[in-house]
């Protein structure tokens, strides 16, 4: 087993110090002091640490200025979750600043990590996985709130990615490489800024109902489309002689 990088190990440890800061800092600036709620903060730290851990575990080892971005996106959706689990507690509103704060600025950053890689050269596949995993849990995250303000049902488009793995897990066809997708990357993109958009107090419920409906239908046609696809390659592999 190789050694860990000493870049690696400070960028993760950071992501976790910074992580255990914003927790402290949420609770004290929503005036959350039982000591219940420190659950919140380990729930938070909990996402910052599978996504550190994840980057100390890399053999070889290593941490570029992208995966830097990425645990700092991390922290973000960690605060997130810090704050929806008091928002489940009622210490907090189901819709809050605080959280759009936090999910906006993970949301704008998700268009950074990729440049960062892209213009420094450091592109990696298992920087691009932490990156879409990281994704993956914030909007896993935000659909909580969001399915409390229009129904459970928008809980869906945080589970949807969860789901298309696990289907994975009995249908080897779906493990398939994809190929590019403007549709795809462009719905992605769309999912957390129509949450963050819903998750504003000032939001209409009614508006933000059919808002987060069309999101996932838009969510599920794009699952739908890749799911298609990968079966017809699967197909056509077994069928070439």
């Amino acid at each position: 087993m190789g050694q860990i990088s000493r870049r690696a190990l400070f960028d993760a440890s950071t992501a976790v110090v910074g992580s255990i800061g914003v927790g402290i800092t949420l609770l004290a600036l929503n005036d959350s002091h039982n000591v219940t709620n420190l659950a919140a903060v380990v729930a938070g730290l909990t996402l910052v640490a599978v996504a550190a851990l994840s980057v100390v575990r890399r053999r070889p080892s290593y941490s570029g200025p992208a995966d830097r971005v990425t645990l700092f996106r991390a922290v973000l959706a960690g605060g997130c979750a810090t704050i929806v689990v008091l928002s489940l507690w009622g210490t907090v509103p189901t819709r809050s600043w605080w959280l759009v704060l936090l999910a906006a600025t993970a949301v704008l950053l998700d268009a950074v990590d990729g440049a960062v890689a892209r213009r420094t050269g450091t592109a990696t596949k298992a920087g691009a996985r932490l990156d879409m995993e990281t994704d993956a849990i914030l909007l896993l995250v935000l659909s909580i709130p969001v399915a409390l303000t229009v129904g459970w049902w928008a809980l869906l488009i945080g589970l949807m990615r969860y789901f298309y793995v696990a289907a994975s897990w009995v249908r080897p066809a779906l493990r398939g490489e994809l190929e590019f997708s403007s549709f795809r990357r462009v719905v992605a993109a769309t999912q957390g800024v129509v949450l963050v958009v819903i998750l504003v107090p000032v939001t209409p419920v009614a508006l933000a109902v059919p808002v987060a409906a069309a999101s996932l239908l838009l969510l599920g046609v794009s699952f739908g489309r890749d799911v298609v696809a990968l079966e017809r390659s699967a197909d056509r592999s077994v069928t070439r002689p």
